[in-house]
């Protein structure tokens, strides 16, 4: 069976489904950010835009890397590249909190992935995904307008982020009333939903499990790695690179899969690596946080970064 010519199982309403749980997950992550998370990155920029680098630029570079490394299948390849262009995923500030980590650093650069997704992420697939014949091939086929995909980012990120933000804003005891439920709903049902892919493509996932689970668990790993190793290499404090760690090695694999279904047809290689990275980032961004929550960093996370 060719994983780069099967395509998913998976109908136009589930898609619907899955892109207004996609926006109502941004909007409780949008319920803790404020104005001046934002501000952060101009008052102190070197801990946010290192950040920043590491996830738009190196992880997406050594992604690419990887994949002619393991000479995997095209469409394993272009999955790996898209959710290396994919923002921070909402899991992060709650594990850099668990793990010591600078959690206000966490929380600015997830509210400055997101925005900056609605450009980065279709860039970096256009770009990277054009530098490899069969990933460019399946770039080609479905005629992929890097523009398209950025209207459809701001409708399913944009959106939900600056109405989660007024509300934060304008109302916030709601906001904080809603804030955890919303992070808890979206943990449970992303879990879930991957399930039910799965469940419905099960010869095609059992057939390929040992491609993914080896591209999934070395690109976590190297995401984990960039970030923690970019802050060391710029002088940041131990809790400084634990959050950037973190919000490299937990990415919006739900917005990937999403963007799968939606431009790809749910390709099968790229549906599965990003269905797959959606619960192997929990497997191992949990039990990385509990241990640094036992290991104290060796300066304490501040209330703001340091630089």
């Amino acid at each position: 069976m060719d994983i780069d010519l099967v395509r998913l199982r998976f109908d136009s309403q589930g898609l619907w489904l899955l892109n207004l749980v996609i926006g109502l997950v941004m909007f409780g992550v949008a319920l803790d950010l404020k104005v001046s998370d934002f501000k952060q990155i101009w008052a102190k920029p070197l801990a946010p835009v290192t950040g920043i680098v590491a996830q738009f630029i190196l992880l997406p570079a050594f992604t690419f890397l990887l994949t002619l490394v393991l000479n995997i299948s095209p469409s394993l390849a272009l999955g790996m590249i898209l959710v290396a262009a994919c923002p921070g995923g909402n899991l992060s500030n709650f594990l850099t909190h668990l793990a010591r980590g600078t959690t206000v650093l966490s929380v600015t650069m997830t509210a400055a992935s997101t925005a900056l997704a609605i450009l980065m992420t279709p860039l970096n697939l256009a770009f990277w995904g054009s530098l490899r014949s069969g990933t460019a091939a399946i770039l080609r086929d479905v005629r992929l307008d890097a523009w398209d995909m950025l209207g459809t980012i701001v409708v399913i990120l944009g959106v939900p982020l600056a109405v989660g933000m007024l509300v934060a804003w304008r109302i916030p005891r709601l906001a904080m009333r809603l804030h955890h439920p919303f992070k808890v709903f979206s943990i449970l049902f992303f879990v879930l939903f991957v399930g039910f892919v799965f469940s419905r493509n099960f010869d095609l996932f059992v057939n390929w499990i040992g491609w993914i689970a080896l591209a999934v668990a070395l690109q976590n790993a190297v995401a984990l790695g960039l970030g923690y190793y970019s802050g060391s290499l710029v002088g940041l404090s131990q809790a400084d690179r634990r959050a950037i760690s973190i919000e490299v090695g937990i990415q919006n694999s739900a917005l990937g899969l999403s963007l799968v279904f939606t431009f790809f047809e749910g390709l099968g290689g790229m549906a599965l690596i990003a269905g797959w990275w959606g619960i192997w980032h929990i497997v191992t961004g949990l039990p990385l946080a509990l241990y640094w929550s036992k290991n104290p960093p060796t300066t304490l996370a501040p209330e703001s970064t340091d630089r």
